[in-house]
């Protein structure tokens, strides 16, 4: 199979946090609830990703599929715990980045270099209100008791947009 077939057909799956910093972690924990919960063998069509707070490095690896999904805590005026799934080309959430990143790069940095570097890849971003990203290992009750209704929303996304399934 030729590398422009593979990209045309390989997705991924990309989770962003600092499990350190309390409900940034909620990327991570979510990746790993998605992988545990699949129902269906995805791995010739989907791959899962543990970033951490590595944000840099999806630059070098998004290109290399034709979609992916980046799940990423993010500070969107929202109710804590809510999701939201936007193309990352035309969000019109008002993200706030006033508090200092736990990430090499900003979901809006990552839009502006995929531009300039001209990358082709369809990016979506599965975004988690936070509520507290002091230091500390753990989250919140308001995302935990979250966690199961945002891995079902998730899922069904990537059924439908990655696998096309109803």
């Amino acid at each position: 199979m030729s590398n422009s077939n593979k990209k045309t057909k390989k997705k991924a799956v990309i989770g962003l946090g600092n499990v350190l910093r309390k409900d940034d972690g909620i990327g991570v924990s979510i990746l790993d609830l998605l992988k545990a919960s699949q129902k269906l063998d995805v791995t010739n069509v989907i791959d899962y990703m543990n970033f951490g707070i590595a944000s840099f490095d999806i630059l070098l690896r998004i290109r290399e599929y034709s979609k992916v999904l980046i799940i990423d805590g993010i500070n969107a005026s929202l109710r804590p715990g809510e999701l939201r799934i936007f193309d990352l080309d035309d969000t019109d959430l008002p993200l706030d980045f006033s508090h200092i990143s736990s990430h090499e790069l900003k979901l809006t940095d990552v839009n502006f270099l995929k531009k300039k570097l001209d990358i082709k890849t369809k990016v979506f971003v599965a975004g988690i209100q936070v509520q507290d990203i002091a230091f500390g290992e753990g989250l919140t009750d308001a995302l935990l008791n979250r966690q199961g209704q945002i891995v079902e929303e998730i899922q069904r996304f990537i059924n439908k947009e990655f696998l096309g399934l109803a």
